[in-house]
């Protein structure tokens, strides 16, 4: 079965509801811009209401170096994850492992190879496959054709993009990927999650 994500988590109720369905993974976003922006000191309320065997990534989109210091030092994450321009390097320098998002949505006319963009983050521990345009941010509930995805890269590929109770099972069907990331597709507004829709996209996942 494919792990399950449930990114731009804002509250403890949030988070153990995802945790209760059984979501492998939440994510906190430290994107100040963003409406699922949690502040350090919620994202440690968050984590430390967990319970065992759930990952907890924290997203940053170009942030500054020290910036990303100052989360980890404080929230007891497991993985970092770079949603903008961030570069290899800056992206390995924090000694902890990371996931470097990859926009997918793209001018007809541009080549994109996404073996050469992803090989260039050696110590990526996987891929996340989004359906925003270079320079934007996710969380955008876009989808994107998942006929792009390549199915035989060597390491995880994580499908993220507009997923939905309705949708993540034929997504799943077409991409077969390692994982998926869920936000905007199982909330009731912006930054509140939705218990029904969570149990929902779960119930979805398991079916294929």
């Amino acid at each position: 079965m494919a792990r399950v994500k449930i990114c731009g988590i804002t509250s403890v109720a949030d988070a153990l509801e995802a945790a209760r369905y059984g979501a492998d993974a939440i994510g906190l976003v430290f994107y100040k811009k963003s409406s699922r922006y949690v502040t350090v000191d919620e994202a440690v309320e968050i984590c430390h209401a967990l319970p065992p065997f759930v990952s907890v990534v924290a997203l940053f989109m170009n942030a500054s170096s020290e910036y990303v210091h100052e989360v980890v030092a404080d929230v007891p994450c497991d993985l970092l994850q770079f949603h903008g321009e961030e570069s290899p390097s800056f992206c390995a320098s924090f000694s902890m492992p990371y996931i470097k998002a990859v926009p997918m949505k793209r001018d007809a006319s541009e080549l994109f190879d996404f073996a050469s963009y992803a090989d260039e983050y050696v110590d990526a521990k996987g891929f996340l496959v989004d359906g925003h345009a270079p320079g934007t941010a996710g969380g955008s509930g876009e989808t994107f054709d998942w006929q792009q995805i390549p199915l035989d890269y060597s390491r995880p590929v994580i499908l993220a993009g507009g997923l939905t109770p309705d949708n993540v099972a034929d997504a799943l069907q077409v991409a077969n990927v390692y994982a998926v990331d869920v936000s905007s597709g199982v909330e009731s507004e912006p930054g509140v999650k939705d218990a029904q829709k969570i149990r929902q996209f779960m119930q979805e996942v398991r079916c294929v």
